[in-house]
């Protein structure tokens, strides 16, 4: 790694806002090294061990950071949860600024330059079950043309919005959208997974700018309230 400047932070991303974990190093906006896990429900077994292992990769120690990056939702309760936890655990820990990204503009930094090259908008869609998914719309420069809401997938969703452009739908949250929106403006990207790869130019962007989080009051954006379900497995009969 080479010395580190204020216009190159070396920043540590995290992304568990998906099924999808990962972990990559950036030095300013440039990928330095990471890792990735596409298993569901792990990020609780394999966070710590993938920071470990990036870092003593790259020949670094926590210490040597700048900054933590987190990917801050929506997505899933539990991903989030020990996502945030544990950014802000190393934060406190290593006396380090919290950056965060809002899951969705992540999911879009990875088509940026597609979008671009077609003249396209992006919509960044996250599963959130049943026909319902999180949605944002934004242009080719990552300006946001309709706000993070969840939304359900039917015959209107979108439609507006495809009259006036090209939509690259993105993640995995495109796949319920596919046999229903039958669109020419509609491209499908539904095998694009939100990644901590995509988060280093935003994630620079904003140390250099000073925009960091209140640790103390910091919490994810779960957008909708988490309903905790009680398994009909092993349930005693009164």
């Amino acid at each position: 790694m080479e010395t580190k400047s204020p216009e190159k932070p070396l920043i540590l991303a995290l992304e568990t806002a998906t099924p999808v974990s990962s972990v990559a190093v950036f030095q300013g906006d440039v990928w330095a090294g990471g890792m990735e896990f596409h298993t569901d429900k792990l990020h609780a077994k394999l966070l710590t061990v993938m920071i470990d292992q990036v870092l003593s990769g790259l020949g670094l120690v926590p210490a040597d950071l700048d900054a933590i990056g987190i990917s801050s939702g929506p997505g899933s309760y539990t991903g989030l949860r020990v996502g945030v936890s544990t950014a802000k655990g190393l934060c406190f820990a290593l006396d380090k600024p919290l950056l965060t990204l809002n899951s969705l503009e992540v999911l879009a930094w990875s088509v940026k330059d597609f979008a671009a090259s077609i003249g396209g908008w992006i919509c960044p869609l996250v599963d959130a079950r049943r026909m319902e998914v999180y949605s944002a719309v934004y242009d080719a420069d990552l300006h946001e043309i309709s706000p993070v809401k969840a939304a359900v997938v039917d015959a209107d969703f979108l439609k507006s919005e495809l009259e006036q452009r090209r939509i690259l739908l993105v993640g995995d949250g495109a796949a319920k959208c596919q046999p229903i929106l039958d669109h020419p403006n509609a491209l499908f990207l539904p095998n694009r997974k939100s990644t901590a790869f995509s988060m280093g130019k935003p994630l620079s962007d904003k140390f250099i700018h000073g925009k960091f989080e209140d640790l103390v009051t910091f919490e994810p954006f779960y957008l909708k309230d988490f309903v905790a379900t009680q398994s009909k497995k092993n349930r005693l009969l009164g």
